[in-house]
């Protein structure tokens, strides 16, 4: 889709909405057609005689009455095609739907009533259809205590509020928000993969699958992070990984910042920053001038040294050997020092003020097996 195509957008100002504009407009596209429940049906009206692409998330899942489903869901639904079929813009439309619409609730029989309008629209016009059923989405600009459990389980542990969870084996498939732009974007590319075996249906994939037990638990350890630095299962496209990111936006702004264990004695500090099982400790170490730390070696155990502000000189001999290495960086110039195990070795400020140097371990320090013996260099 070229990027300067004009994008009708209903439900511009709800939650996938606001994630799916960010997104266009971090990615280029300049003309947003967004459409939301305050304008006037004239303006969707014109909306619909310029657009190119339509992309449908309007919808009511919370009515004070029943009927509001389907004047909210099939009759907006509706409104939007007889627009475009009066103006004769034959341009792709997408609907969001949900899983729902398989039960036999108002609110499913609302979203397969839509759903029948979008494919019959599609059949009558000529026109490319994409109807996406959704599993429940979680994601950042959620609203909690609404329709997301996420979202509610997110923000009340962000805030020190307890969680309510009827059934913990109760199972539940999800889907990141993040997930759903792509889906909707590469629809917009015409990449999209529909289920031919009864209808057209589209699906955003991945999805995750997962128990309400197991969603409280998950989300009632991130806090804990703080105090231990122990990192979640950050793994790429895992859902601890995307919870992790939704829980953090459910922080209130004075909770952004954290304090850390500072160690401090006469030669600086040691500060460890976070600490993971698989990917070992990350820290930050404050030398004094004219002070040298270290003077020991490892077996196996290695380490990363980066001098980010300051001059220091990191010294290395092999433990059967006499010969001494010398190596100067600064924060001047950025170079990463490997510690090669084997090798005992230290660190010396020679610089004239503090220096700051950020360290990688390969394991987080075990007391009980620390790999780790005093030996000058």
């Amino acid at each position: 889709m070229e990027k300067t195509a004009n994008i009708l957008i209903t439900g511009a100002n709800g939650f996938v909405g606001r994630n799916l504009i960010a997104t266009l407009k971090a990615d280029g596209y300049s003309n947003l057609l967004c459409y939301d429940k305050d304008d006037s049906l004239s303006t969707l009206e014109e909306y619909c005689k310029k657009a190119s692409f339509i992309v449908h998330l309007a919808g009511i899942n919370r009515p004070k009455d029943n009927s509001e489903f389907y004047t909210g869901n099939a009759g907006l639904t509706e409104t939007l095609l007889s627009n475009l079929e009066a103006a004769g813009n034959k341009a792709p439309v997408l609907v969001t739907s949900s899983t729902q619409a398989a039960l036999d609730n108002d609110y499913g029989k609302s979203k397969l009533a839509a759903e029948d309008a979008v494919f019959e629209h599609g059949r009558k016009n000529g026109s490319l259809v994409y109807v996406f059923r959704m599993e429940g989405v979680f994601g950042k600009w959620c609203r909690p205590n609404y329709n997301s459990v996420v979202a509610t389980f997110c923000y009340n542990v962000a805030h020190g509020l307890p969680l309510s969870v009827r059934d913990p084996s109760y199972s539940l498939p999800l889907v990141y928000i993040d997930d759903v732009v792509r889906c909707i974007m590469d629809a917009m590319d015409g990449n999209v993969v529909q289920d031919q075996t009864n209808r057209p249906i589209c699906h955003i994939h991945p999805v995750h699958q997962t128990t309400l037990g197991h969603l409280a638990e998950v989300i009632e350890s991130f806090p804990e992070s703080r105090k231990t630095l122990a990192v979640p299962d950050l793994q790429e496209g895992s859902l601890e990984k995307k919870l992790y990111s939704t829980y953090l936006s459910y922080l209130s702004e004075d909770a952004f910042a954290y304090p850390l264990n500072m160690h401090c004695d006469n030669r600086g500090s040691f500060t460890e920053i976070l600490r993971t099982p698989e990917r070992g400790q990350f820290s930050v170490n404050i030398i004094h001038p004219g002070i040298t730390k270290g003077n020991h070696w490892h077996n196996t155990k290695t380490e990363k040294y980066l001098v980010v502000s300051g001059t220091c000189t990191t010294r290395f001999r092999k433990v059967d050997s006499d010969n001494v290495i010398e190596i100067i960086t600064s924060g001047e110039h950025l170079e990463v020092i490997d510690i090669p195990p084997g090798y005992t070795h230290n660190i010396e400020n020679t610089g004239s003020e503090d220096a700051a140097v950020f360290m990688w371990v390969n394991e987080a320090f075990d007391p009980e097996h620390p790999d780790t013996m005093p030996l000058k260099v």
